[in-house]
C-alpha cells in the first residue's frame, strides 16, 4: 500500500527542471499541430516515473476580450458556428466574447483583441484592463489564453461581421449584463472564456461603473 502524502506547502513541489523529454515527434501538422512527447517525470512518493507517451494539440496562444459599456450596463456578445460545438452535440451556433489567435510571436494579446474586436464587431476598444489567463485544457493542449475587459459604446456594436478569407460569418448582440448572465445561469452560453468574462464582470461591474 502507498504512503498517503500530506501537502505542507502551498508552493510547487515540482517545476520544470524534474521533467525528462525523451523525444517529440510532429504526427500532424495542418492548420493546427499534434506532436507526440515521450517523457517522464518526479514523483510525489520519491523517484522517477515509468516513461510514457502523451499526444500534445499545439493550436497556438489566444486572447478574449468582453467588451462592456459601463454607462449603459450593457455587455456585447458574438454568435459563430463552432466546429468543435457541433461535434460535442453542443449548440453548433456559440454565444462568445470577442477572441484571436496571436498570429505573431511579437504580438501581444492586447494588440490582438483590439484587432479582432474589430473585425469581429467593428469596435474600437477602449481601455482595457486584464481579468485572467488560463490553460484550455492542460491534459492535452498547450494553448493559453489572455481575458480582457474593455470599456466600449454598445449604440457602435451591430450588425454582422467577419474576415470573409477565414470562412467567418459573426453576428453581433448588445445585452443587459444582466440578461447575459441569465444565459450563463441558463446554460445557453457554452464557451469557457466567456463564462469567466462574465462571472468576474458580475462581481467587479459596480467598479467600472464607478471609474
Amino acid at each position: 500500500m502507498k504512503k498517503a502524502v500530506v501537502c505542507s506547502s502551498l508552493e510547487p513541489q515540482f517545476n520544470r527542471q524534474d521533467i525528462e523529454v525523451l523525444s517529440t515527434q510532429t504526427v500532424y501538422d495542418g492548420f493546427f499541430k499534434m506532436v507526440k512527447y515521450r517523457l517522464r517525470h518526479k514523483l510525489f512518493a520519491g523517484g522517477w516515473s515509468g516513461e510514457f507517451e502523451r499526444e500534445l494539440f499545439e493550436r497556438g496562444h489566444a486572447a478574449a476580450v468582453l467588451p462592456y459599456d459601463s454607462k449603459r450596463d450593457q455587455v456585447v456578445l458574438i454568435e459563430q458556428f463552432r466546429v468543435g460545438a457541433m461535434a460535442a452535440d453542443c449548440q453548433p451556433w456559440q454565444l462568445e466574447i470577442i477572441a484571436g489567435m496571436l498570429d505573431h510571436d511579437d504580438e501581444s494579446p492586447e494588440q490582438v483583441v483590439r484587432r479582432e474586436a474589430t473585425e469581429e464587431s467593428g469596435l474600437v476598444l477602449g481601455k482595457t484592463k486584464k481579468i485572467s489567463r488560463y490553460l484550455s485544457s492542460s491534459g492535452g493542449c498547450s494553448e493559453v489564453l489572455d481575458i480582457f475587459v474593455s470599456e466600449v459604446d454598445s449604440r457602435l456594436a451591430q450588425g454582422i461581421h467577419g474576415v470573409a478569407s477565414e470562412s467567418e460569418d459573426i453576428r453581433v448582440h448588445v445585452v443587459s449584463r444582466n440578461q447575459a448572465y441569465q444565459w450563463l445561469e441558463s446554460g445557453k452560453i457554452e464557451n469557457a472564456a466567456t463564462i469567466i468574462a462574465l462571472q468576474w464582470l458580475q462581481l467587479h461591474y459596480q467598479c467600472l461603473q464607478q471609474a
